[in-house]
């Protein structure tokens, strides 16, 4: 069998390899149909070479809607097992990735534990990490210290990593003449815009986009292209700093392909409702059908403390026009890093909304989960429900805090339940309520 280094590479090639097998399997697909779409890239598998904990997931065209999960250290919260307790929390309740944002602190230290522990994909933001690793301050890094920087998260077994390579000079032009109501709202496009006005120089991940290939394709890293200028708010969507961005990461989409490199396209942000649909069309068309992956969208402004529920109404409309991959967003979202209950909130608020995209786009079987929960409440089989539930401890506690005195109602309705009443006609029984024990 030829050598591969990459699972595109592998696909293109027309070799089946474990992993895609494996994701076959979890997708009930046929696993030559798979291997096609990773080689024209309409789905990726990021699967580093050195992350032996992995669970792999495919995540693009025709598969079920993905989550990812955002966490890590900050300087104002640096409780590394906190951080390790949320990773494997959400994991629990069902999110294929996890993304490490830590920038403070023995970062390397948190995300070696996290690869060695965790089934699920592993991605990061090396920008983040430069300044600590570096121990640099911003405009004293050079383009290949940036590089340094890639290599050690690939080594560690990063399966997949945002660069913000589209915020090019060209970009940064059009950012300046347009203007924006929030200007740039990503963490890692507002460090490398300051690190191109400051030193005077084109951005290091587009100018030596060659080399960041080379390292990725190295250890078969998913190259995230990073959305710089994504909207921060409704006002800001769909502007020509967002769009001309976009342009630059399709042509960027292509090039990775040529060297064998998965590529993922990030995209907004905030967005109002009534853009989603042609966004998420413009993106496919713009980047060649690579998958995408939004955060969110952001519906409304108005909604600090609630953002769960504005990107998941968001996200089920970006999914159900074509969106592959959504990063959650918690009730914190704006306002603090999240604990534990809120990366519950938020992972359970992303998982409806995927499913209910799946729904909406036909993924093979995703009626089925819903069609066993419709049979279990026909039947007022609780456990059951309980069991089938994306959030079965939460619906069992609401269950029995207020416990109906029969079992078989709830105490919403008690003896007066729909479901109740016509299984019992059915089954040749009468209702009586007055004289029913």
């Amino acid at each position: 069998m030829k050598h591969y280094k990459t699972q595109m590479e592998a696909a293109k090639s027309g070799i089946l390899t474990p992993q895609m097998q494996a994701v076959a399997k979890k997708e009930a697909t046929d696993p030559e149909w798979l291997r096609e779409r990773i080689a024209e890239g309409s789905v990726v598998l990021p699967c580093n070479v050195n992350h032996t904990a992995l669970s792999p997931e495919g995540v693009g065209m025709g598969l079920r809607t993905k989550i990812n999960v955002n966490l890590g250290i900050s300087g104002d919260c640096s409780h590394y097992d906190m951080e390790m307790e949320k990773a494997l929390l959400a994991v629990r309740f069902g999110a294929e990735a996890i993304m490490d944002l830590s920038n403070y602190g023995k970062t390397g230290t948190f995300r070696k534990a996290l690869i060695e522990t965790s089934s699920a994909m592993i991605g990061t933001v090396p920008m983040y990490d430069a300044i600590g690793y570096l121990d640099k301050d911003l405009s004293e890094i050079t383009a290949d210290d940036f590089l340094r920087v890639i290599r050690a998260h690939a080594e560690e077994g990063v399966d997949f990593m945002t660069i913000h390579a589209g915020i090019n000079r060209r970009a940064v032009e059009t950012f300046l003449r347009e203007k924006r109501r929030t200007n740039i709202v990503s963490r890692g496009g507002s460090l490398l815009f300051a690190w191109m006005r400051m030193t005077g120089n084109e951005n290091p991940f587009y100018e030596h986009y060659d080399k960041v290939l080379d390292i990725l394709r190295e250890y078969d890293v998913t190259i995230s292209l990073g959305d710089a200028l994504r909207p921060g708010c409704i006002d800001d969507a769909t502007d020509a700093g967002q769009i001309g961005e976009l342009i630059e990461l399709g042509a960027l989409t292509k090039r990775a392909w040529e060297k064998d490199v998965q590529v993922i396209v990030e995209g907004p942000g905030h967005m109002a409702l009534h853009e989603i649909e042609a966004n998420m069309k413009l993106q496919k068309r713009l980047c060649h059908n690579a998958p995408f992956y939004v955060l969110g969208p952001i519906v409304t402004d108005v909604a600090p403390g609630y953002d769960h529920i504005t990107s998941a109404i968001g996200g089920a409309v970006a999914a159900s026009y074509g969106a592959d991959f959504l990063c959650y967003v918690t009730p914190a979202e704006h306002l603090r890093l999240p604990d534990l209950n809120d990366v519950r909130e938020g992972v359970i608020a992303s998982k409806i909304a995927a499913h209910a995209a799946d729904i909406a786009k036909g993924i093979p079987n995703a009626r089925d989960w819903d069609n066993r929960m419709s049979d279990a409440r026909r039947n007022v089989d609780w456990e059951n429900m309980f069991q089938i539930a994306i959030d079965g401890e939460k619906a069992k506690t609401y269950y029995e805090t207020t416990p109906p005195s029969d079992r078989h109602t709830c105490s919403m309705c008690g003896k007066m339940c729909a479901v109740r009443t016509t299984n019992r006609i059915l089954e040749g029984k009468t209702v009586e309520f007055c004289s029913e024990n």
